[in-house]
């Protein structure tokens, strides 16, 4: 509030009527009518001010972390075993489909009936599922076995969803602090998936094959139970009594699907293209580092992009951001064709990692807003399964191109990917534009005179 106050309401005492106050935040808390002045402090400091948000945070990342474990753990567990990193491929590939088809009913039940309630039965079944899948392994029973041990670990929950759902329960009616929390997730997302591959690797080849995924079995259980065990901060359960529609079938929500699809075949090409580029170069073992820097890129822009609030619509946010990922990611594709440097591509992959990040936030950020009262976890569940799809038609397009065409030009299909997710949103924003235009349009001279 800058300058005097010129009006009062009923509830405001008169002494404050002519009082000049110094420009302060206002600060919602989950018990909270209205806003309170609160300091100007590092936005992920005020973050976590309100209770029992360090503690829902820290089990979360605990119960994240495996996410980024487990399908490194059964791609080495069972090529150590089986001898077949086609086996491998197809197992895990199962997974993913299966949590493609299971996440979206398991994010509903946790709409329906609280996350507490839905989310440990559902993290039991998939730690079990785990379990399995490493005993088979290690037993070497038939490989039928191994995809339906796999299959069961669909049911893990989404614990980055619930736990935006967290942050959109605490601070809704304060757009910079949302902001700043999915910002802070994005950020987290980003660093489970740079340490969870290493983390699973070097288990794996230390200890025994088996060794990341029980390891990433045990996390997720302790981290699903210390983050349910925070009650506080949970959205209260909808019930069935909730009338509202589909997440999917919300305005503007199919489209904005559409993009989070062709974003993921960015993140699925990327991977599978890096890979096979290091190893044309005689340098496989450093393909995973490689990987890191560009997760690392993303992670620091998130963090600075959460740094700072909000400015104009989110849709046209959300467009700036995918044309930056749209422009950045040509740079792996010019560093691998122009220099054929591994460090140089490194350099590349660590500025073009820096747009992810933010698209990511305000997409996010745009499902939240979309999504119908009462549907949020099943809605974010969509776009991560969106992103899953994507990462699976990313890899296979990936894969195609390299063996077709050679690593160097599979950089192009990331490039392309990316600028497909930014024509598409484009085409969409143009098309509501043009829909606003024509509903705001006055009728025509003739038919007034008709009227």
């Amino acid at each position: 509030m800058n300058g005097q106050r010129t009006g009062k309401t009923p509830a405001e005492p008169e002494s404050t009527t002519h009082v000049r106050e110094w420009p302060v935040h206002r600060c919602w808390t989950p018990h909270s009518r209205h806003p309170e002045p609160c300091s100007m402090a590092n936005p992920y400091t005020r973050l976590f001010e309100t209770p029992a948000t360090r503690a829902f945070t820290l089990g979360n990342l605990v119960a994240r972390l495996p996410m980024g474990m487990f399908g490194v753990s059964a791609i080495i567990m069972i090529a150590d075993r089986y001898g077949s990193y086609a086996l491998a491929g197809a197992v895990t590939a199962t997974g993913l489909a299966a949590t493609a088809v299971v996440a979206p009913y398991t994010a509903r039940l946790v709409d329906r009936y609280g996350q507490a309630r839905t989310a440990r039965p559902a993290t039991a079944i998939a730690v079990l599922g785990s379990l399995l899948l490493a005993l088979c392994v290690h037993l070497q029973a038939p490989s039928w076995t191994l995809f339906a041990a796999y299959a069961l670990t669909a049911t893990t929950p989404n614990t980055g969803g619930m736990s935006r759902a967290r942050w959109q329960h605490l601070y809704r009616g304060d757009p910079a602090r949302l902001h700043t929390a999915n910002s802070f997730e994005q950020a987290a997302d980003e660093l489970c998936f740079m340490l969870g591959p290493v983390v699973a690797a070097l288990l794996c080849t230390a200890l025994f094959p088996e060794a990341g995924t029980l390891t990433g079995a045990v996390l997720l259980l302790l981290g699903v139970l210390v983050f349910t065990a925070q009650r506080g901060t949970e959205p209260p359960p909808q019930g069935r009594t909730t009338k509202s529609r589909s997440p999917i079938a919300a305005p503007g929500m199919l489209p904005l699907l559409t993009v989070f699809l062709a974003t993921g075949a960015v993140f699925g090409s990327m991977e599978v293209v890096t890979v096979a580029y290091a190893d044309s170069l005689g340098h496989a073992a450093a393909a995973g580092p490689v990987l890191a820097l560009q997760a690392a890129g993303s992670c620091a822009a998130g963090l600075l992009y959460g740094m700072r609030g909000p400015s104009g619509p989110a849709p046209r946010r959300f467009l700036l951001c995918l044309a930056a990922m749209a422009a950045l990611m040509t740079l792996p594709l010019l560093a691998a064709g122009l220099t054929g440097s591994l460090s140089v591509l490194a350099g590349a992959l660590l500025v073009a990692g820096m747009a992810t990040a933010p698209t990511m936030v305000t997409g996010m950020g745009l499902v939240q807003a979309r999504t119908p009262e009462g549907r949020l976890n099943e809605g974010m569940t969509l776009a991560v399964t969106g992103l899953l799809g994507g990462i699976a038609c990313g890899s296979a397009l990936g894969g195609w191109t390299v063996e077709h065409l050679g690593p160097v030009t599979a950089y192009a299909v990331p490039a392309t990917a990316a600028a497909a997710a930014l024509a598409l949103f484009s085409t969409v924003t143009v098309y509501a534009r043009s829909t606003r235009r024509r509903r705001r349009a006055p009728l025509p001279a003739a038919r007034q005179a008709v009227r």
